[in-house]
């Protein structure tokens, strides 16, 4: 059987698809559309409000997507789509404006993960369709965890994720001024760091540990196993 064959390198080509036309433009237009809402017209300027996928593709974090997913058959993936631009002086609700723009691309995530539980748990109900088709249920599967990943990994409050702004937010500004200059200078470094410790450990790495349970739990719920 050649690689293309395979039932998981299939899913794992069409799931691939699915994020980039899809789950990463609409985490990324729903960032640009929060921002107008309050008051930020910035993504509109730059084109950005929009579900086009074309608008929203970054090319090196697209490719990576590609290779990493589709060369591990969908066990692992690393991506990224281009970046919103925002102007937070221009946000209705100063911090709190900040958060709830960084918070709506998780979130939007977590609706996708929803819209594919609901025909996955009727799929992983009838054993006829798991028998006619397997690359279905194997799409509808890695669809609904991978948008959960993206929405718990996002929420992470180390910049330059989307977390990092929520927790800004909710702490006081005596706070956020002694932990943001020290996050935001070194927060790429400790994220690399936790992806990669697994060189280190030799097993997961420790995002990993701390992720898989969340992720696991959330997709159990919304399937029902």
């Amino acid at each position: 059987m050649s690689l293309l064959q395979d039932p998981q390198t299939q899913a794992a080509i069409i799931v691939v698809a699915i994020m980039l036309l899809i789950a990463f433009p609409v985490h990324e237009f729903s960032h640009a559309l929060a921002a107008f809402r309050l008051g930020d017209a910035t993504a509109k300027m730059f084109g950005r409000l929009s579900l086009n996928p074309i608008v929203h593709f970054d090319p090196v974090g697209g490719v990576l997507l590609a290779i990493s997913f589709i060369g591990s058959a969908g066990a692992f993936g690393f991506g990224w789509a281009k970046p919103t631009p925002v102007n937070p002086m221009n946000l209705e609700g100063g911090r709190r404006g900040d958060a709830i723009v960084a918070a709506a691309g998780p979130i939007s995530n977590l609706v996708l993960a929803i819209a594919g539980a609901i025909p996955l748990r009727y799929f992983i109900n009838n054993q006829n369709l798991i028998s006619e088709a397997p690359i279905l249920g194997l799409v509808l599967q890695q669809f609904v965890v991978i948008n959960l990943i993206l929405m718990v990994f996002n929420l992470i409050p180390i910049p330059p994720l989307d977390g990092s702004k929520v927790l800004f937010a909710l702490v006081d500004r005596r706070t956020e001024y002694q932990i943001r200059p020290f996050l935001e200078q070194y927060g790429m470094l400790l994220l690399l760091l936790l992806i990669l410790s697994s060189f280190f450990t030799g097993g997961e790495s420790i995002l990993g540990r701390v992720l898989s349970p969340i992720v696991q739990g959330i997709y159990g719920f919304l399937v029902g196993t």
